[in-house]
Order: C-alpha cells, then sequence, then structure tokens
C-alpha cells in the first residue's frame, strides 16, 4: 500500500469548507501517480515506453468528506493485473485514521503509438509485483452506467485548454466537475461512479444531457453525435 499524507486547502474546498469532488479525485489520481514515479514506472518511463494508463471507470463512496484544514491520509494499492487492465483502490483516512472515503478504478494500459489497449508490459508488472494487495471489501457496481431514458439536453460545453493532461486528455475530475454542476444546491452525494467511453480532447465540445430519478442523478457527456466521452452517475444519501 502506498500513501501520502496532506492538509485540506483552501483553494480545494467548496463554499459550505469541504473538500469539492474533483479535488478529492486529483488526490486519488495523484496517489496513484506517485506510486508510479516511485517504482520508476511513471510518466516519463510509459512515455519512452509509448505507453499510458487510461482510467476506464470508477466508484467513489463517500463517508464523511474532509474539511478545509483537515489532515489526510491517502492510500492506495493494485490488486489485480489481467491482460489489458489494472484494477486499484483508494483509500482517504482523517488524522485518526478513520476512513472517509473509500474507491474502487479500473485501468486500461494503452499502447500510444497505435492507440489501442495493450497487455501490461513485463516490466511494469514487475515494478508491482511487490505492492499487489487484496481488494477493498464490499461490492462494487459494474463497470458500465445503465443510463436512464430520456432527461433534459443542456447547452454544449467547450473543452478548454487548461482541462488537458498528459494523455493530451481531457483530465478525468474534470468530466466530474462539468457534471456536478447539475446537481441540486447543497447536494453531497453519498456515492459516485463515472463510466470514461472515450477521450476529449480541446477543442472538442460537451453535450450534456441530465437524467435525475429515485435519488440519482445520472449525466451524459456526449459528442455532437450522441456517442458518450463519459457518463456520471451521483448517488444522493438517503
Amino acid at each position: 500500500m502506498y500513501q501520502f499524507d496532506s492538509r485540506v486547502r483552501y483553494s480545494e474546498v467548496n463554499s459550505g469548507r469541504k473538500l469539492t469532488l474533483p479535488a478529492l479525485l486529483n488526490y486519488m489520481q495523484d496517489c496513484c501517480t506517485f506510486q508510479s514515479e516511485q517504482l520508476g514506472v511513471g510518466v516519463d518511463y510509459l512515455a519512452g515506453e509509448h505507453a499510458a494508463w487510461v482510467l476506464s471507470s470508477w466508484e467513489v463512496e463517500v463517508l464523511r468528506s474532509p474539511k478545509l484544514g483537515d489532515e489526510i491520509h491517502v492510500k492506495t494499492w493494485p490488486y489485480d493485473f489481467k491482460g489489458f487492465y489494472g484494477s486499484r483502490n483508494f483509500l482517504l483516512e482523517d488524522a485518526a485514521g478513520e476512513t472517509l472515503v473509500r474507491a474502487n478504478s479500473l485501468w486500461v494500459f494503452m499502447d500510444t503509438q497505435r492507440m489501442r489497449p495493450a497487455r501490461i508490459s513485463d516490466s511494469v508488472c514487475l515494478a508491482y509485483e511487490n505492492e499487489m494487495a487484496e481488494p477493498l471489501a464490499g461490492a462494487w457496481s459494474e463497470r458500465k452506467i445503465c443510463v436512464p431514458a430520456g432527461g433534459e439536453e443542456k447547452p454544449a460545453i467547450p473543452v478548454a485548454r487548461y482541462w488537458i493532461d498528459t494523455n493530451h486528455h481531457m483530465n478525468n475530475e474534470k468530466y466530474v466537475e462539468v457534471a456536478e454542476e447539475y446537481l441540486p444546491e447543497g447536494c453531497e452525494p453519498a456515492r459516485f461512479r463515472v463510466e470514461y467511453r472515450k477521450a476529449a480532447v480541446f477543442g472538442d465540445m460537451l453535450y450534456p444531457t441530465v437524467r435525475k430519478e429515485d435519488g440519482q442523478t445520472t449525466v451524459v457527456l456526449a459528442d455532437g453525435a450522441q456517442k458518450p466521452y463519459a457518463i456520471v452517475q451521483f448517488i444522493e444519501k438517503q
């Protein structure tokens, strides 16, 4: 298990002084990136191998949101490599070690020259050999999100330059940041899921469709032909 410690910054909280969902996702992405860098299979190494990890989906359970100034421990570990898929868990804990957030994620190892999934290389598998651990207990949802029928179409949104990451794609957390705008004021999801279908790049347009039912808000961010870039689903607290 890899861990780094931090403290919730003013720049990471909302009007209620709680950690925002995009900031939460950034902590988790940073944590697994730090682990990869420490193991010698980070961004520069993968670029030299014409490879990259691309997020396919994740599910995040928020038990309690950390607040401004709170000390937090961010933890991650891979628990399965199979073909071109890698599975990884995350934990966010408070200073006393109480669990605040649990997450499950599925990643795809990509050949960036052919832009196709590729078998996880032996060197990457070897680097993580001693880092593998048991998955978090409990049931997780399927990778694919079932989108309810109907919904309300919203105005198109251009993909901004500052949303682009080192893979030259719209960063994973930005989809959640866009989708969160369609939640009711003050809504604090107990759980949210994201399924990534294809990568948006600078200059693309996102066409949102919002569907609300049974305490769930599902946001489809699609292209002009209504093919989804990503599907974000928020499950409200009961």
